[in-house]
């Protein structure tokens, strides 16, 4: 089974498109999962210019890579997140902040995901990586005690704003897959549950499996791929390490920032953290999942030009091909 290995340009952002594939293709990716901010994409050009969308696929033409997956992250966010604030002026363009105003934020940063969807059919890509953004992920310590009924009301916001992008992911023949992540609709293995019911299972949403939130929350990241299986339309590789029991490291994080050793849990380089990525692609291969394994290089203790080109090796190095066929051969009759 052989899976393609692409680069999530989000980290990259702040390179021009071009240098990110030239980066990319000399450490040996297969191809990008292209992020929607920075020079990247463009989805509103996308949608509407073919020699926009030309241009993208000679970029990657030039350095012999393809692309499976976009990704629009930050947009999603924006659809259900409640409250808008600072945070989010610092992650949106002033087409989806506008005068700031919570509610049309909202629906600017859900017509840019309908334009999304768009944008990847042109680019002839099937699947859409993104966040969903949460009414409720504000109340998920559950004090002052949260009454049920306010938890309804946030999945039911979810569903309000989300089928209606769905339908354009329907008109176009595209799926949409939400990275399962605190601050999001579903951030752990219950809350997937619900979101999955909420939205009445529907075909188009399914998930992007990242196991690196699943490790320091304490889900085994194999059992989620196994009882997901079929809702796991891409793959995220990102790697998490927990800290050393100290008596004082919070799996929360304490408010601190990323490499500060005093943290619970900090994303590290693949293959140098705690996620058991044997098992995991071993459990991929046995659901048959045949997309991409994105390398999202997230590590702020390593020079992501080293940790990068390490990754990619790393990955193809968990890659092997079923059994079958060499059990067929040893027990067939002659």
């Amino acid at each position: 089974m052989s899976r393609p290995i692409t680069l999530f340009t989000g980290q990259w952002a702040d390179l021009p498109f071009e240098e990110v594939a030239r980066l990319a293709s000399e450490w040996g990716y297969d191809g990008l999962e292209i992020a929607c901010w920075g020079d990247h994409l463009d989805v509103w050009r996308a949608a509407e210019d073919d020699a926009y969308v030309r241009s993208r696929h000679d970029v990657l033409e030039k350095y012999g890579l393809k692309v499976w997956a976009i990704s629009n992250h930050l947009k999603g966010q924006a659809v259900c997140d409640d409250p808008i604030d600072a945070r989010h002026r610092a992650i949106l363009p002033d087409a989806i902040w506008g005068d700031g105003d919570p509610e049309g934020v909202r629906q600017r940063a859900a017509e840019e995901m309908k334009v999304t969807a768009r944008a990847a059919a042109r680019l002839g890509v099937s699947t859409v990586v993104g966040f969903t953004g949460s009414a409720i992920w504000k109340y998920v310590a559950m004090f002052p005690p949260v009454s049920q009924d306010l938890i309804d009301a946030g999945y039911q916001d979810f569903v309000d704003r989300w089928n209606p992008i769905l339908d354009v992911f329907d008109e176009v023949g595209v799926r949409f897959a939400h990275e399962v992540h605190p601050s999001e609709i579903a951030y752990d293995y219950w809350t997937t549950v619900r979101t999955l019911e909420a939205i009445g299972h529907r075909p188009t949403f399914g998930l992007n499996w990242d196991p690196s939130h699943m490790v320091w929350q304490g889900i085994d990241p194999a059992g989620f791929l196994w009882d997901f299986q079929d809702r796991i339309y891409h793959v995220d590789c990102k790697d998490t390490k927990l800290q050393v029991p100290n008596g004082r490291a919070g799996r929360l994080g304490s408010h601190l920032a990323w490499a500060d050793p005093r943290r619970g849990w900090d994303f590290v380089s693949t293959g140098h953290g705690d996620v058991p990525w044997e098992q995991c692609f071993r459990v991929l291969g046995a659901i048959g999942y045949e997309g991409p394994i994105s390398v999202e290089w997230e590590d702020a203790g390593m020079d992501r030009l080293r940790g990068a080109a390490e990754a990619v090796q790393y990955v193809r190095s968990h890659f092997f091909e079923p059994p079958e066929a060499a059990f067929d051969a040893a027990f067939s009759s002659s």
